[in-house]
Protein backbone atom coordinates (compact mmCIF):
# COMPACT_ATOMS: atom_id res chain seq x y z
CA UNK A 1 0.00 0.00 0.00
CA UNK A 2 1.35 3.42 -0.93
CA UNK A 3 2.36 6.02 1.63
CA UNK A 4 -0.29 8.44 0.35
CA UNK A 5 -3.09 5.90 0.84
CA UNK A 6 -1.99 5.03 4.38
CA UNK A 7 -1.51 8.66 5.34
CA UNK A 8 -4.88 9.70 3.94
CA UNK A 9 -6.53 6.96 5.97
CA UNK A 10 -4.67 7.94 9.16
CA UNK A 11 -5.56 11.61 8.79
CA UNK A 12 -9.21 10.79 8.13
CA UNK A 13 -9.33 9.04 11.51
CA UNK A 14 -8.69 12.39 13.18
CA UNK A 15 -12.24 13.27 12.13
CA UNK A 16 -11.05 16.50 10.57
CA UNK A 17 -10.44 15.47 7.01
CA UNK A 18 -12.49 13.45 4.58
CA UNK A 19 -10.76 10.61 2.84
CA UNK A 20 -9.97 11.50 -0.73
CA UNK A 21 -11.15 9.25 -3.48
CA UNK A 22 -7.92 8.11 -5.11
CA UNK A 23 -9.66 6.27 -7.92
CA UNK A 24 -10.12 7.66 -11.38
CA UNK A 25 -13.59 9.12 -11.74
CA UNK A 26 -13.74 8.44 -15.46
CA UNK A 27 -14.85 5.15 -16.88
CA UNK A 28 -11.91 3.14 -18.19
CA UNK A 29 -11.30 2.99 -21.88
CA UNK A 30 -12.14 -0.36 -23.44
CA UNK A 31 -9.02 -2.45 -23.90
CA UNK A 32 -7.93 -2.84 -27.51
CA UNK A 33 -7.18 -6.21 -29.09
CA UNK A 34 -3.72 -4.99 -30.15
CA UNK A 35 -3.00 -2.77 -27.17
CA UNK A 36 0.61 -1.90 -26.32
CA UNK A 37 -0.19 -2.17 -22.62
CA UNK A 38 0.07 -5.45 -20.75
CA UNK A 39 -0.54 -4.53 -17.12
CA UNK A 40 -3.86 -4.16 -15.33
CA UNK A 41 -3.30 -0.44 -14.84
CA UNK A 42 -2.51 -0.12 -18.52
CA UNK A 43 0.42 2.25 -18.09
CA UNK A 44 3.31 -0.07 -18.96
CA UNK A 45 4.33 -0.78 -22.54
CA UNK A 46 5.16 -4.43 -23.08
CA UNK A 47 5.31 -7.26 -25.55
CA UNK A 48 8.13 -8.18 -27.92
CA UNK A 49 10.78 -5.91 -29.35
CA UNK A 50 8.74 -5.09 -32.45
CA UNK A 51 5.71 -4.15 -30.37
CA UNK A 52 7.77 -1.87 -28.12
CA UNK A 53 9.44 -0.26 -31.15
CA UNK A 54 6.01 0.37 -32.65
CA UNK A 55 4.90 1.96 -29.37
CA UNK A 56 8.04 4.09 -29.37
CA UNK A 57 7.19 5.40 -32.85
CA UNK A 58 3.72 6.33 -31.58
CA UNK A 59 5.27 8.10 -28.60
CA UNK A 60 7.79 10.09 -30.66
CA UNK A 61 5.11 11.13 -33.17
CA UNK A 62 2.69 12.43 -30.57
CA UNK A 63 2.49 15.88 -32.19
CA UNK A 64 1.54 14.47 -35.59
CA UNK A 65 -1.73 12.86 -34.55
CA UNK A 66 -2.92 9.50 -35.84
CA UNK A 67 -5.96 7.53 -36.88
CA UNK A 68 -4.67 4.24 -35.46
CA UNK A 69 -6.48 3.08 -32.33
CA UNK A 70 -3.37 1.60 -30.71
CA UNK A 71 -1.36 4.79 -31.28
CA UNK A 72 -4.24 6.90 -29.98
CA UNK A 73 -4.37 4.77 -26.84
CA UNK A 74 -0.66 5.23 -26.20
CA UNK A 75 -0.86 8.96 -26.75
CA UNK A 76 -3.72 9.20 -24.24
CA UNK A 77 -1.64 7.27 -21.72
CA UNK A 78 1.26 9.62 -22.44
CA UNK A 79 -0.83 12.58 -21.25
CA UNK A 80 -1.89 10.75 -18.09
CA UNK A 81 1.71 9.76 -17.29
CA UNK A 82 3.11 13.26 -17.74
CA UNK A 83 3.39 14.03 -14.01
CA UNK A 84 6.02 16.61 -15.02
CA UNK A 85 7.54 17.59 -18.36
CA UNK A 86 9.14 14.53 -19.96
CA UNK A 87 8.30 12.11 -17.13
CA UNK A 88 5.95 10.03 -19.29
CA UNK A 89 8.70 8.26 -21.22
CA UNK A 90 10.25 6.47 -18.26
CA UNK A 91 6.82 5.63 -16.84
CA UNK A 92 5.65 4.00 -20.06
CA UNK A 93 8.88 2.43 -21.31
CA UNK A 94 10.89 1.95 -18.10
CA UNK A 95 9.93 -1.73 -17.59
CA UNK A 96 10.74 -2.61 -21.22
CA UNK A 97 14.17 -0.99 -20.85
CA UNK A 98 14.77 -2.67 -17.50
CA UNK A 99 13.88 -6.10 -18.91
CA UNK A 100 16.06 -5.60 -21.98
CA UNK A 101 13.18 -5.82 -24.47
CA UNK A 102 14.63 -2.70 -26.03
CA UNK A 103 18.01 -1.15 -25.36
CA UNK A 104 18.77 2.40 -24.31
CA UNK A 105 20.93 2.84 -27.40
CA UNK A 106 18.14 1.70 -29.71
CA UNK A 107 15.77 4.23 -28.15
CA UNK A 108 18.36 6.96 -28.63
CA UNK A 109 18.92 5.89 -32.23
CA UNK A 110 15.18 5.98 -33.03
CA UNK A 111 14.72 9.35 -31.32
CA UNK A 112 17.62 10.97 -33.19
CA UNK A 113 16.52 9.35 -36.45
CA UNK A 114 13.03 10.85 -36.08
CA UNK A 115 14.49 14.23 -35.10
CA UNK A 116 16.54 14.29 -38.29
CA UNK A 117 13.44 13.40 -40.32
CA UNK A 118 11.71 16.45 -38.87
CA UNK A 119 14.67 18.71 -39.67
CA UNK A 120 15.60 17.55 -43.20
CA UNK A 121 18.52 15.47 -41.98
CA UNK A 122 20.01 17.90 -39.44
CA UNK A 123 20.11 18.24 -35.66
CA UNK A 124 19.47 21.72 -34.35
CA UNK A 125 22.10 23.17 -31.98
CA UNK A 126 19.23 24.78 -30.04
CA UNK A 127 17.68 21.54 -28.81
CA UNK A 128 15.13 19.02 -29.96
CA UNK A 129 12.11 20.09 -31.97
CA UNK A 130 9.64 17.79 -30.18
CA UNK A 131 9.11 17.33 -26.43
CA UNK A 132 8.75 13.56 -26.86
CA UNK A 133 12.12 13.31 -28.61
CA UNK A 134 13.72 15.29 -25.80
CA UNK A 135 12.04 13.12 -23.16
CA UNK A 136 13.19 9.85 -24.76
CA UNK A 137 16.74 10.96 -25.58
CA UNK A 138 17.35 12.65 -22.22
CA UNK A 139 15.94 9.72 -20.26
CA UNK A 140 18.08 7.03 -21.88
CA UNK A 141 21.22 9.20 -21.77
CA UNK A 142 20.65 9.73 -18.04
CA UNK A 143 20.06 6.01 -17.48
CA UNK A 144 23.25 5.17 -19.35
CA UNK A 145 25.23 7.71 -17.31
CA UNK A 146 24.17 6.27 -13.95
CA UNK A 147 24.63 2.70 -15.13
CA UNK A 148 28.23 3.42 -16.20
CA UNK A 149 28.89 5.32 -12.99
CA UNK A 150 27.57 2.42 -10.91
CA UNK A 151 29.83 0.00 -12.77
CA UNK A 152 32.80 2.26 -12.08
CA UNK A 153 31.90 2.39 -8.40
CA UNK A 154 31.65 -1.40 -8.22
CA UNK A 155 35.01 -1.90 -9.93
CA UNK A 156 36.89 0.93 -8.28
CA UNK A 157 38.90 0.48 -5.10
CA UNK A 158 38.64 4.17 -4.27
CA UNK A 159 37.08 5.15 -0.98
CA UNK A 160 36.63 3.29 2.28
CA UNK A 161 33.40 1.43 1.58
CA UNK A 162 32.48 -1.39 -0.74
CA UNK A 163 29.72 -0.04 -2.94
CA UNK A 164 26.65 -2.13 -3.67
CA UNK A 165 23.82 -1.52 -6.12
CA UNK A 166 20.10 -1.87 -5.49
CA UNK A 167 17.48 -1.49 -8.20
CA UNK A 168 14.27 0.00 -6.86
CA UNK A 169 11.00 -0.99 -8.54
CA UNK A 170 8.61 0.72 -6.19
CA UNK A 171 7.76 4.02 -7.84
CA UNK A 172 7.01 5.46 -11.28
CA UNK A 173 10.06 3.88 -12.91
CA UNK A 174 11.30 0.30 -12.81
CA UNK A 175 14.91 -0.54 -11.98
CA UNK A 176 16.12 2.80 -10.58
CA UNK A 177 19.78 2.50 -9.56
CA UNK A 178 20.73 3.35 -5.98
CA UNK A 179 24.01 2.88 -4.15
CA UNK A 180 24.45 1.60 -0.61
CA UNK A 181 26.98 -0.08 1.65
CA UNK A 182 26.82 -2.43 4.62
CA UNK A 183 29.20 -3.23 7.48
CA UNK A 184 29.09 -5.73 10.32
CA UNK A 185 28.21 -9.43 10.34
CA UNK A 186 25.95 -9.78 13.37
CA UNK A 187 23.84 -7.78 15.76
CA UNK A 188 20.90 -5.38 15.45
CA UNK A 189 20.20 -3.83 12.04
CA UNK A 190 20.76 -0.07 11.66
CA UNK A 191 19.98 2.09 8.61
CA UNK A 192 21.68 5.49 8.21
CA UNK A 193 19.88 8.12 6.13
CA UNK A 194 21.64 11.31 4.99
CA UNK A 195 20.26 14.81 4.49
CA UNK A 196 19.55 16.93 1.42
CA UNK A 197 22.53 17.21 -0.91
CA UNK A 198 24.54 14.55 0.91
CA UNK A 199 25.18 10.83 0.31
CA UNK A 200 26.06 7.65 2.21
CA UNK A 201 29.69 8.74 2.65
CA UNK A 202 28.49 11.57 4.88
CA UNK A 203 28.50 8.82 7.52
CA UNK A 204 32.14 8.08 6.66
CA UNK A 205 33.28 7.95 10.30
CA UNK A 206 30.12 6.38 11.70
CA UNK A 207 29.49 3.23 9.68
CA UNK A 208 32.39 1.06 10.82
CA UNK A 209 32.60 2.44 14.34
CA UNK A 210 28.94 1.68 15.01
CA UNK A 211 29.33 -1.75 13.34
CA UNK A 212 32.33 -2.51 15.57
CA UNK A 213 30.00 -2.11 18.56
CA UNK A 214 28.24 -5.33 17.58
CA UNK A 215 25.78 -4.02 14.97
CA UNK A 216 25.03 -4.43 11.29
CA UNK A 217 24.96 -1.04 9.60
CA UNK A 218 23.49 -0.10 6.24
CA UNK A 219 23.91 3.34 4.68
CA UNK A 220 22.09 4.34 1.50
CA UNK A 221 22.44 7.19 -0.97
CA UNK A 222 18.86 8.29 -1.54
CA UNK A 223 17.30 8.70 -4.95
CA UNK A 224 18.32 12.04 -6.44
CA UNK A 225 21.55 12.45 -4.48
CA UNK A 226 25.23 11.55 -4.67
CA UNK A 227 25.91 8.79 -7.16
CA UNK A 228 22.40 7.36 -7.08
CA UNK A 229 20.13 7.91 -10.07
CA UNK A 230 18.26 11.20 -10.54
CA UNK A 231 15.30 10.32 -12.76
CA UNK A 232 12.76 12.77 -14.11
CA UNK A 233 10.01 12.16 -11.56
CA UNK A 234 8.11 14.15 -8.95
CA UNK A 235 10.18 14.09 -5.76
CA UNK A 236 8.17 14.16 -2.52
CA UNK A 237 8.76 13.23 1.09
CA UNK A 238 6.35 10.30 0.71
CA UNK A 239 8.32 8.99 -2.27
CA UNK A 240 11.55 8.98 -0.25
CA UNK A 241 9.81 7.33 2.71
CA UNK A 242 8.47 4.55 0.46
CA UNK A 243 12.01 4.04 -0.82
CA UNK A 244 13.29 3.56 2.75
CA UNK A 245 10.47 1.13 3.51
CA UNK A 246 11.22 -0.95 0.42
CA UNK A 247 14.96 -0.91 1.10
CA UNK A 248 14.36 -2.14 4.64
CA UNK A 249 12.12 -4.96 3.43
CA UNK A 250 14.03 -6.03 0.32
CA UNK A 251 17.67 -5.45 1.30
CA UNK A 252 17.90 -5.46 5.09
CA UNK A 253 15.14 -8.03 5.47
CA UNK A 254 14.20 -7.22 9.08
CA UNK A 255 13.10 -4.28 11.27
CA UNK A 256 15.79 -1.64 11.70
CA UNK A 257 16.87 1.18 13.95
CA UNK A 258 16.38 4.18 11.64
CA UNK A 259 18.83 7.08 11.96
CA UNK A 260 18.36 10.23 9.88
CA UNK A 261 20.02 13.63 9.61
CA UNK A 262 18.28 16.82 8.46
CA UNK A 263 15.58 16.07 5.87
CA UNK A 264 16.58 12.40 6.18
CA UNK A 265 15.33 12.57 9.75
CA UNK A 266 11.93 13.74 8.53
CA UNK A 267 11.77 10.82 6.08
CA UNK A 268 12.67 8.46 8.91
CA UNK A 269 9.86 9.87 11.06
CA UNK A 270 7.35 9.30 8.23
CA UNK A 271 8.45 5.67 7.90
CA UNK A 272 8.00 5.16 11.65
CA UNK A 273 4.51 6.65 11.48
CA UNK A 274 3.24 4.79 8.42
CA UNK A 275 5.04 1.44 8.76
CA UNK A 276 5.92 0.96 12.45
CA UNK A 277 6.38 -2.79 11.94
CA UNK A 278 9.68 -2.21 10.07
CA UNK A 279 11.15 0.20 12.65
CA UNK A 280 12.65 -0.71 16.03
CA UNK A 281 13.61 2.79 17.10
CA UNK A 282 14.19 6.25 15.64
CA UNK A 283 17.22 8.53 16.00
CA UNK A 284 16.82 12.07 14.63
CA UNK A 285 19.99 14.12 14.14
CA UNK A 286 19.09 17.79 13.68
CA UNK A 287 15.98 16.69 11.87
CA UNK A 288 13.89 18.83 9.54
CA UNK A 289 10.25 19.32 10.46
CA UNK A 290 8.43 21.17 13.22
CA UNK A 291 6.63 20.46 16.44
CA UNK A 292 3.06 21.78 16.45
CA UNK A 293 1.41 21.80 19.87
CA UNK A 294 -2.16 20.60 20.26
CA UNK A 295 -2.74 19.96 16.57
CA UNK A 296 -6.31 19.02 15.71
CA UNK A 297 -6.41 19.53 11.97
CA UNK A 298 -3.71 18.40 9.57
CA UNK A 299 -3.62 19.01 5.85
CA UNK A 300 -1.43 17.09 3.47
CA UNK A 301 -1.15 16.86 -0.29
CA UNK A 302 1.26 14.76 -2.32
CA UNK A 303 0.63 16.82 -5.45
CA UNK A 304 3.47 18.98 -6.74
CA UNK A 305 3.48 21.48 -9.59
CA UNK A 306 6.71 22.54 -11.32
CA UNK A 307 5.94 26.05 -12.51
CA UNK A 308 8.15 28.41 -14.47
CA UNK A 309 9.26 30.33 -11.36
CA UNK A 310 10.14 27.04 -9.65
CA UNK A 311 12.32 25.95 -12.57
CA UNK A 312 14.02 29.35 -12.62
CA UNK A 313 14.52 29.22 -8.88
CA UNK A 314 16.15 25.78 -9.14
CA UNK A 315 18.60 27.05 -11.78
CA UNK A 316 19.51 30.10 -9.71
CA UNK A 317 19.91 27.98 -6.58
CA UNK A 318 22.17 25.53 -8.42
CA UNK A 319 24.32 28.39 -9.71
CA UNK A 320 24.55 29.88 -6.22
CA UNK A 321 25.43 26.56 -4.57
CA UNK A 322 28.19 25.81 -7.07
CA UNK A 323 29.79 29.14 -6.28
CA UNK A 324 29.30 29.01 -2.51
CA UNK A 325 29.19 25.32 -1.60
CA UNK A 326 32.43 25.44 0.39
CA UNK A 327 31.38 28.36 2.61
CA UNK A 328 27.87 26.99 3.06
CA UNK A 329 29.03 23.54 4.21
CA UNK A 330 31.71 24.95 6.51
CA UNK A 331 29.04 27.01 8.27
CA UNK A 332 27.30 23.75 9.17
CA UNK A 333 30.48 22.68 11.06
CA UNK A 334 30.96 25.60 13.47
CA UNK A 335 33.20 23.82 16.01
CA UNK A 336 35.32 21.79 13.57
CA UNK A 337 35.37 23.50 10.20
CA UNK A 338 38.23 21.25 9.04
CA UNK A 339 35.74 18.36 8.90
CA UNK A 340 34.18 20.06 5.87
CA UNK A 341 37.23 18.97 3.90
CA UNK A 342 38.09 19.12 0.23
CA UNK A 343 36.84 15.59 -0.45
CA UNK A 344 33.37 16.29 0.97
CA UNK A 345 33.08 19.57 -0.93
CA UNK A 346 34.32 18.11 -4.21
CA UNK A 347 31.91 15.16 -4.04
CA UNK A 348 28.97 17.49 -3.44
CA UNK A 349 30.14 19.69 -6.30
CA UNK A 350 30.56 16.68 -8.60
CA UNK A 351 26.98 15.56 -7.95
CA UNK A 352 25.69 19.01 -8.91
CA UNK A 353 26.66 18.30 -12.55
CA UNK A 354 24.84 14.97 -12.79
CA UNK A 355 21.92 14.59 -15.23
CA UNK A 356 18.62 15.34 -13.51
CA UNK A 357 19.97 17.43 -10.64
CA UNK A 358 17.73 20.39 -11.51
CA UNK A 359 14.64 18.23 -11.13
CA UNK A 360 15.74 17.29 -7.61
CA UNK A 361 16.43 20.91 -6.69
CA UNK A 362 12.95 21.87 -7.82
CA UNK A 363 11.61 19.73 -4.98
CA UNK A 364 13.08 22.20 -2.47
CA UNK A 365 10.51 24.76 -3.57
CA UNK A 366 7.65 22.29 -3.16
CA UNK A 367 8.56 20.60 0.12
CA UNK A 368 5.48 20.48 2.34
CA UNK A 369 6.67 19.42 5.79
CA UNK A 370 3.15 19.96 7.07
CA UNK A 371 3.03 16.83 9.23
CA UNK A 372 4.46 17.77 12.64
CA UNK A 373 7.12 15.58 14.19
CA UNK A 374 5.06 15.10 17.34
CA UNK A 375 2.30 13.58 15.19
CA UNK A 376 4.69 11.34 13.25
CA UNK A 377 6.42 10.07 16.41
CA UNK A 378 3.46 9.76 18.78
CA UNK A 379 3.32 5.98 18.37
CA UNK A 380 7.01 5.56 19.24
CA UNK A 381 7.15 6.66 22.85
CA UNK A 382 10.27 5.40 24.65
CA UNK A 383 11.81 4.60 21.24
CA UNK A 384 12.89 8.03 19.98
CA UNK A 385 16.30 9.64 20.48
CA UNK A 386 16.93 13.26 19.48
CA UNK A 387 20.56 14.26 18.87
CA UNK A 388 20.65 18.01 18.42
CA UNK A 389 23.63 20.16 17.51
CA UNK A 390 22.90 23.36 19.42
CA UNK A 391 24.95 25.57 17.06
CA UNK A 392 22.94 24.63 13.96
CA UNK A 393 23.01 27.65 11.58
CA UNK A 394 19.98 26.37 9.66
CA UNK A 395 17.42 26.16 12.48
CA UNK A 396 16.86 27.47 16.00
CA UNK A 397 18.02 24.42 17.94
CA UNK A 398 17.28 25.78 21.43
CA UNK A 399 13.69 26.54 20.60
CA UNK A 400 13.27 23.19 18.84
CA UNK A 401 14.64 21.26 21.81
CA UNK A 402 12.30 23.19 24.10
CA UNK A 403 9.32 22.22 21.89
CA UNK A 404 10.40 18.57 21.89
CA UNK A 405 10.62 18.54 25.67
CA UNK A 406 7.24 20.18 26.12
CA UNK A 407 5.16 18.41 23.50
CA UNK A 408 6.79 15.02 22.82
CA UNK A 409 6.40 12.66 25.73
CA UNK A 410 8.72 9.68 26.11
CA UNK A 411 11.62 10.88 23.95
CA UNK A 412 15.28 11.17 24.89
CA UNK A 413 17.26 14.28 23.93
CA UNK A 414 21.02 14.67 23.74
CA UNK A 415 22.37 18.16 23.04
CA UNK A 416 25.84 18.53 21.52
CA UNK A 417 28.14 21.47 20.96
CA UNK A 418 27.95 21.08 17.18
CA UNK A 419 26.22 22.38 14.07
CA UNK A 420 23.80 20.86 11.55
CA UNK A 421 25.73 17.60 11.06
CA UNK A 422 26.88 16.40 14.51
CA UNK A 423 27.46 12.85 13.23
CA UNK A 424 30.23 14.11 10.91
CA UNK A 425 31.42 17.06 12.98
CA UNK A 426 31.84 15.04 16.19
CA UNK A 427 31.57 11.39 15.10
CA UNK A 428 33.16 9.92 18.24
CA UNK A 429 30.51 11.43 20.51
CA UNK A 430 27.62 10.57 18.22
CA UNK A 431 28.84 6.99 17.67
CA UNK A 432 29.04 6.44 21.41
CA UNK A 433 25.55 7.84 21.97
CA UNK A 434 24.04 5.73 19.18
CA UNK A 435 25.78 2.53 20.32
CA UNK A 436 24.53 3.01 23.88
CA UNK A 437 21.04 3.76 22.57
CA UNK A 438 20.89 0.56 20.51
CA UNK A 439 21.96 -1.51 23.53
CA UNK A 440 19.27 0.16 25.64
CA UNK A 441 16.50 -0.49 23.12
CA UNK A 442 17.59 -4.05 22.35
CA UNK A 443 17.76 -4.94 26.05
CA UNK A 444 14.26 -3.49 26.48
CA UNK A 445 15.43 -1.25 29.28
CA UNK A 446 13.19 1.83 29.79
CA UNK A 447 14.43 4.81 27.80
CA UNK A 448 14.67 6.87 31.02
CA UNK A 449 17.73 4.83 31.94
CA UNK A 450 19.50 6.31 28.92
CA UNK A 451 19.24 9.85 30.27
Amino acid sequence: MSAETILTDKLSKLGKRSKRNLNNQHSPRKRLDKSFFVTDKGNTVGGGTNAVLNALQAYLRYLEGTGRDDWQELQEKLCNAESRDGASFATLFGPALCLGIISRRRVHYEAIKYEKERNTGFLSPFGYSAATVAAAADAVCSMEWYWLMSLRSLRSNEGVYSTRIWRWNGYQIQGIILQYTVAGKEGPAILLVHGFGAFLEHYRDNIYDIADGGNRVWAITLLGFGRSEKPNIVYTELMWSELLRDFTVEVVGEPVHLIGNSIGGYFVAIVACLWPAVVKSVVLINSAGNVIPEYSFLQFSNERQASGPVRLGARLLLFYLRLNISNFVKQCYPTRRERADDWLISEMLRASYDPGVLVVLESIFSFKLSLPLNYLLEGFKEKVLIIQGIKDPISDSKSKVAMFKEHCAGIVIRELDAGHCPHDEKPEEVNSIISEWIVTIESKVPAESFL
